[in-house]
């Protein structure tokens, strides 16, 4: 008997669900509340009510949230102090050197997680060779009296490789204190202090806020029968409650991970891979998957703090469905990054939004129609969008909201079209050998122009496209990482004591799996060419072979910065292991009821204004292809065909488009 798999993704606006049960895929889109959890609930509910389940049939249940990035970027997570070696209390102000806004003189960084008056100074002291000054268990007894904060981080100079003192800090502190203690070696065991510090400042910040949260959600989910959530993490894997309390920081951006993973599901299999865009109400969010693998990386900052948690690699740019048109002092026009959001939202929302938005140009293009309902049954109202592209056409001395309307839809994309080229062109992919997956609630009606503008001649968009991420909880994998620093050429390195280490980082992922019998094991090194500041990494054989490494690194130097050095030597800095348990999409039936077209009305398009019909997605026969051009309703999102492009279902509601591009 086939299982109820449901997932919830708690978005900025929206939150989003999926159910599948008897291999049918029913969606909902509910307002996301200010208490989540509670929201959460709502959401499983409305889409249980529509696949005619009861909550008690769920048979597996998981769950992406922003509590954790919202903490993070409106500095709300817990009141945190940290503990660190003495001399170094300001590297979280400090920070790095590198000037985002080089010709500001105004620049300033973010402020830090935690004030100057809750940084706390321990006389002790390692260094990469070894222990040089044992902490003081009295000193550390005596310093927890004077700590009044909801959570502690520690982060002792070099305890990536010598944690002994860290170690036996974090344990008095637990033993004295009645909060979450965080500690570095156990979050980030690499080296570079200002961005182990920090990700283990941001880790105590959320811990209690995560924890808070995720016991909210399991007593009001066991209060309706449902299972306890399995919660996705930012890497793109899934994991157990328990693992996710231990390591809060894991869930930041999971939300946009598991719309990667969702996406990676569709990857044809005549192409490199596929470049995913997912277009919501704030912003637009650009990944690519190659060979079925999602790209991850270890650089990201939320709010402008590194997070060097492993993360699926993600550019986010400001330019969403909500994202304000205005003119400048310049008088051109410009899309983003400030949002309508939810309330008031679009002036076609009708809630009291005059700014023209994405939204409203898409609406007067004809693009959406006054009887469109997007998510949540929210109408739209088009004399209003028309009201407030009317004042961007004065604004921008343009011949009426239509020009007005086509104006914003060309900014937004373009610089969406820059995002992607900074996760193809800019890494060294050719767009052009990977199809484009969209999805989001406004992703699909972009997609054809933006493929265009690539080069990409096929786009995927699933059938639950604006609910993505939510279906990506079902078909994602389970992930955990391990890292630590051991600094040393590839020339020096003895296979006997990197075979230790990556057995001990293996036993350590080993512990996370919830079955270790049925994981696989990935071993990866971050390498660098002697003299370099950054890294690049790449897979290990098993038994460790310098040789193969090295030509391993070389080859991938080559084809990221489009040169190698042969000669020169390499140097390892860091050894990861991931344990991994396969996941899988569910199967998903679907057919159309051969009476798809529901009206026609007029759209504008690059060559003109053109009389189009109008699709019901659900309707629509598998196999019979249709010529744009055309527009397709799917409730939660809208798939827009241009002319000169053809558009075709397949057996599992998923919609191609193929282009002459």
């Amino acid at each position: 008997m086939d299982e109820t798999l449901l997932g919830v993704d708690v978005g900025g606006t929206f939150t989003d669900v999926v159910v599948v049960a008897d291999g049918r895929l029913t969606t909902a889109k509910v307002p996301t509340t200010a208490d989540q959890s509670e929201g959460v609930l709502d959401g499983v509910e409305r889409a249980c009510d529509r696949a005619g389940v009861g909550a008690t049939a769920v048979d597996r249940f998981r769950h992406a949230t922003t509590v954790a990035v919202n903490a993070m970027l409106e500095r709300s997570g817990a009141t945190t102090a940290l503990v660190t070696t003495e001399g170094f209390a300001d590297v979280l102000a400090i920070g790095r050197q590198d000037r985002p806004s080089l010709y500001d003189l105004d620049a300033r960084g973010p402020t830090p997680l935690v004030p100057a008056a809750r940084r706390y100074e321990l006389d002790e002291r390692a260094t990469t060779d070894g222990i040089e000054r044992s902490v003081d268990p009295d000193e550390v007894r005596a310093l927890a009296t004077e700590i009044d904060a909801d959570a502690v981080a520690v982060a002792f100079l070099h305890a990536y490789a010598h944690p002994e003192n860290e170690r036996r800090a974090a344990a008095i502190l637990r033993s004295e204190l009645d909060v979450p203690v965080s500690a570095s070696h156990e979050v980030l065991s690499e080296f570079r202090e200002y961005e182990r510090t920090a990700t283990t400042v941001a880790d105590a910040v959320l811990t209690p806020v995560v924890d808070d949260y995720l016991d909210r959600l399991a007593d009001r989910a066991t209060d309706r029968g449902l299972p306890a959530p399995r919660v996705m993490q930012a890497n793109g894997g899934i994991a157990d409650p328990a693992t996710v309390r231990e390591r809060a920081v894991t869930t930041v951006m999971s939300g946009p991970a598991a719309g990667v993973v969702g996406a990676a599901a569709f990857e044809p299999d005549d192409a490199d891979g596929v470049i995913t865009f997912d277009m919501g109400g704030t912003s637009s969010d650009v990944s690519l998957v190659r060979d079925g693998s999602v790209e991850r990386t270890t650089e990201a900052a939320v709010g402008g703090h590194p997070i060097r948690i492993p993360m699926v690699d993600v550019e986010t740019v400001g330019a969403g469905g909500g994202s304000i048109a205005s003119v400048d002092a310049g008088g051109a026009l410009r899309v983003g990054p400030a949002s309508a959001g939810a309330d008031p939202g679009p002036a076609c929302y009708g809630r009291g939004g005059t700014e023209p938005t994405v939204t409203d140009a898409a609406l007067v293009l004809g693009y959406l129609g006054p009887d469109t309902t997007l998510g949540a049954d929210l109408g739209l109202d088009a004399d209003a969008a028309v009201a407030a592209l009317d004042d961007l056409a004065t604004a921008a001395d343009l011949d009426g909201p239509v020009d007005a309307a086509r104006g914003v839809f060309r900014v937004a994309n373009a610089t969406m079209t820059r995002a992607i080229r900074g996760v193809t062109t800019e890494r060294g992919h050719d767009p052009r050998r990977f199809a484009l997956a969209a999805f989001g609630g406004a992703g699909p009606m972009h997609a054809a122009p933006l493929a265009d503008r690539l080069g990409v001649d096929r786009v995927v968009v699933p059938r639950a496209s604006g609910v993505l991420s939510a279906f990506g909880l079902l078909a994602a994998a389970e992930h955990h990482d391990a890292v630590r620093t051991h600094r040393t050429t590839l020339g020096d390195a003895t296979r006997a004591t990197i075979e230790d280490l990556y057995e001990d980082l293996r036993d350590r992922v080993r512990a996370d799996v919830s079955d270790p019998g049925a994981a696989t094991y990935r071993r990866q090194a971050d390498l660098r060419y002697v003299g370099q500041s950054h890294e690049l990494t790449v897979d290990v054989s098993e038994p460790f072979r310098p040789a193969d490494l090295r030509e391993r690194f070389h080859a991938a130097h080559e084809r990221a910065r489009d040169y190698r050095l042969d000669d020169e030597p390499v140097e390892l800095v860091n050894c990861r292991v991931t344990a991994t348990i396969e996941g899988t999409a569910p199967e998903r039936s679907f057919e159309g009821s051969g009476e798809p077209q529901v009206g026609t009305r007029e759209a504008v398009f690059d060559d003109g204004r053109r009389e189009t019909p109008i699709y019901d997605w659900p309707a629509l026969v598998p196999e019979r292809p249709i010529d744009g051009p055309a527009i397709v309703e799917g409730g939660e999102s809208t798939v827009v065909c241009p002319p000169g492009w053809t558009l075709v279902v397949d057996d599992e509601g998923t919609i191609r488009l193929e282009g002459s591009a």
